[in-house]
């Protein structure tokens, strides 16, 4: 359930940054940044830092290798669902979903990978500490 919850929260992290309806914070902030220039600082800011947690934590957990790797994966899937034609990459708006989905994939299982390692191997990861 915490997987599933961290790619929850790194979902909704990268779709309301940007996705192809009008309802993200790129277009809020194109639209709105002369009349409402502090708040789409503050929501920038507090955007950032969301991507701060989850990529720092990333970066620690599988590195730069395993984020590829786990991308390549699911590029490979989207490949195989569009080899088997249960999947159409003509929509862009589709392929900006998919491509939300896939990065979030990357970001949910950098967040949570200490987790599966634990339950697969019984080890716990402990940060270093300064002494």
């Amino acid at each position: 359930m915490g997987l599933l919850l961290r790619w929850v929260f790194a979902f909704v992290l990268l779709a309301m940054t940007f996705n192809p309806t009008q309802y993200n914070y790129v277009q809020w902030g194109r639209s709105n940044y002369i009349e409402e220039l502090p708040l789409t600082v503050l929501l920038g800011l507090l955007l950032l830092i969301g991507y701060i947690i989850y990529l720092r934590a990333t970066l620690r957990s599988i590195g730069g290798f395993g984020m590829v790797l786990v991308l390549a994966v699911v590029a490979s899937l989207t490949w195989v669902l569009y080899d088997w034609n249960m999947l159409s990459l003509e929509s862009a708006d589709q392929n900006i979903w998919i491509a939300i989905l896939a990065l979030s994939i990357v970001l949910g299982i950098g967040m949570g990978w200490s987790h599966v390692r634990r339950m697969l191997s019984g080890q716990i990861d402990v940060d270093e500490v300064d002494g």
